[in-house]
């Protein structure tokens, strides 16, 4: 039986229903009690189609990650001509033409000084292993007693074991408390909606908070601290936007302790702040940057760290025949991902997808905040091509309103991203002004019927 005869005849609904395919970040049941309009069966463009035929717009670029929108054909003649060419490549101690020039590009986009690229599959691998850069730097330095981790209460830095520890999101860290990774503290986050509801952009106020670094200085010893690791704009938890001053300061402490600063951009990068990454947007350089996501769209697996020149320096000590760095991954700058990366960053630059950012920005920014004075909702806030709508808890209990949003803008045509009570927006760079504002509007609509 070939394999469309096979799918053809194939029920997902039922299989859904089953629990047969245990999935991320997913209300399992809920999922299986319903599982037509929450099957998704083609994309184009910026608009999903579900099971029972909605079209329904993607609003938050899949999971911030497709911002050319889906099935751009370039990327499929990209993936079919690399396929036929090297369909894998094995990174360890051998290379290819692809990674490096992908490499190059990058490096050649990131902050000046910053030329070393580490590649891996996603952004939680990009985050370990910029944590495990930080303790080898410090040890190869002879500071190995420099092993604390800094994150920041909120912070979404995946879900491996030591993203998951500098991370700062309760539902993340609690059932896995016993497998969290010692020597770790956290930054209070910068969001407090006495003073910073309904602002546009940045807040004037909240950049003192980052004196909370010199606070855990003083209490742990700067010669113990290794690295902090911030979201310049913390997504995953309701794009919560940094005060005015605020990374600059942060940038300033680490510097003055001999403490690495790492900024987690797997969200923030490859133009969704209207620059190559939010370090260049803030006017911040970080001493590591992650990325993931939006180098290729979402359509291959592959993310990154970026190093200083003096951080890879470092490593590059020892007999020349040894292993500076003994660390990586089997699809470590895989040529299919390679592939699709030079093309996205080639449509990027073609169609002028940055400066596209930096014209959407403020349609999006009035769009949601036209909103204001709707029952029910507790904030918006918004910095680059984001946004985010708060609600109000219901009185049921916390995420019941927000679910229910969810269920209504599905048959309205709005794929949402709600988290509890927040509503996320990362809109694809190439959505039109109308399709924003149109979305802003059926959200109004919808939450003013629910």
């Amino acid at each position: 039986m070939q394999l469309n005869d096979s799918l053809e005849n194939f029920d997902p609904v039922a299989t859904a229903q089953k629990g047969t395919y245990w999935q991320p970040f997913t209300s399992s049941r809920v999922l299986q009690a319903n599982p037509v309009p929450r099957t998704l069966v083609s994309a184009k463009g910026a608009y999903y189609q579900t099971l029972d035929g909605h079209k329904v717009f993607d609003t938050l670029s899949g999971l911030w990650c497709t911002p050319l929108g889906h099935a751009h054909p370039l990327i499929g003649e990209a993936i079919q001509k690399q396929f036929e060419k090297l369909d894998f490549s094995p990174s360890f101690q051998l290379t290819h033409s692809g990674a490096l020039f992908l490499a190059q590009r990058i490096a050649d986009m990131a902050p000046e000084g910053m030329n070393h690229v580490f590649f891996t599959n996603s952004g939680s691998e990009a985050v370990d292993t910029a944590l495990k850069v930080a303790l080898g730097y410090h040890r190869i330095k002879g500071a190995a007693n420099r092993f604390r981790m800094i994150g920041r209460e909120r912070g979404y830095h995946g879900v491996g074991f030591g993203g998951m520890s500098v991370g700062g999101i309760l539902s993340n860290r609690k059932m896995f408390a016993a497998g969290m990774m010692p020597g770790v503290d956290h930054l209070r986050h910068t969001y407090d909606p006495a003073h910073m509801a309904f602002t546009r952009g940045q807040s004037t106020w909240g950049a003192d908070r980052v004196e909370d670094l010199e606070r855990l200085v003083a209490l742990h010893d700067a010669s113990t601290i290794a690295a902090v690791i911030v979201e310049p704009v913390q997504g995953s938890t309701g794009v919560i936007v940094p005060p005015l001053g605020y990374l600059k300061r942060l940038r300033e402490i680490c510097t003055k302790h001999g403490i690495l600063l790492i900024f987690d951009e797997v969200i923030t990068g490859f133009g969704r702040m209207g620059a190559p990454f939010a370090s260049q947007r803030f006017d911040v350089k970080p001493d590591i940057i992650t990325f993931a996501k939006a180098i290729t769209n979402g359509i291959v697996p592959m993310g990154g760290v970026i190093v200083t020149d003096e951080i890879y320096k470092t490593f590059m000590t020892g007999p020349q025949s040894a292993i500076e760095f003994c660390h990586g991954y089997t699809y470590s700058g895989h040529p299919l991902a390679a592939a699709v990366g030079h093309v996205v960053l080639d449509i990027m630059e073609s169609e002028g997808l940055f400066e596209r950012v930096k014209e959407l920005e403020p349609v999006l920014e009035d769009a949601a905040h036209s909103l204001k004075g709707i029952p029910h909702i507790a904030d918006i806030r918004n910095i680059g091509l984001t946004a985010a709508v708060e609600l109000k808890p219901a009185e049921e209990g916390a995420g019941v309103r927000g679910a229910a949003v969810f269920e209504e803008a599905l048959k309205q045509g709005l794929l949402l991203r709600v988290t509890g009570d927040i509503i996320s927006f990362g809109p694809p760079f190439i959505s039109t002004e109308e399709e924003l504002k149109s979305m802003m509007v059926t959200l109004g609509k919808v939450i003013s019927e629910v």
